[in-house]
């Protein structure tokens, strides 16, 4: 069985609380094996089979709707993929080491190129964007509340497009968790 996982949006923010415990039976219930949490920000880790990841944020997607009661966008990348997220050195390692953090923009599809030209050209002294395939590197020399893009400014540039962060570190910490580099 294939690893994969998924990040889900919005899961223990905004006053909609789910415990680990129950995102992993809920999960399990939808047929998944091998189920794990990673840190309570949504992040679960499962065997996947050979189900194509959109096919997967699909089911996902679909039962958790059931379960919580609303809709929890969901992106699912292969450890084969992870891997390439945490191993690219998007920035230059000194701008990167000295950044307030590097974040990672999970899409669900590529921005188009108009949205990737736009995300480009906003870019600010505190704000540097790279793009890779459906994910986009952010590297925030300030805290992101201090950040001139943060929040719905970013999704506006992005057109609107469904996405979930994660600190790079924290990317960084799953993949060694599972053995990835």
């Amino acid at each position: 069985m294939a690893r994969a996982f998924a990040f889900l949006r919005a899961i223990n923010v905004g006053g909609r609380t789910v415990r680990m415990e129950d995102l992993r039976t809920t999960f399990e219930n939808m047929g998944f094996a091998g189920v794990e949490t990673f840190i309570a920000s949504g992040n679960v880790i499962f065997d996947a089979g050979r189900q194509a990841p959109a096919s997967l944020e699909r089911r996902i997607e679909a039962g958790l709707r059931d379960a919580l009661g609303y809709d929890v966008e969901t992106f699912v990348r292969s450890s084969n993929e992870l891997g390439e997220i945490v191993a690219r050195e998007a920035f230059d390692p000194e701008a990167a080491a000295a950044a307030h953090a590097v974040y990672v923009l999970l899409l669900s599809t590529p921005l188009s190129a108009a949205v990737r030209d736009r995300l480009m050209a906003s870019q600010t002294p505190t704000d540097e964007f790279r793009v890779f395939g459906r994910d986009v590197y952010w590297l925030c020399r300030v805290p992101v509340v201090d950040s001139p893009l943060a929040g719905p400014h970013l999704g506006k540039l992005m057109d609107g497009a469904k996405a979930t962060s994660r600190n790079l570190k924290t990317l960084r910490r799953l993949a060694a968790k599972y053995g990835i580099a």
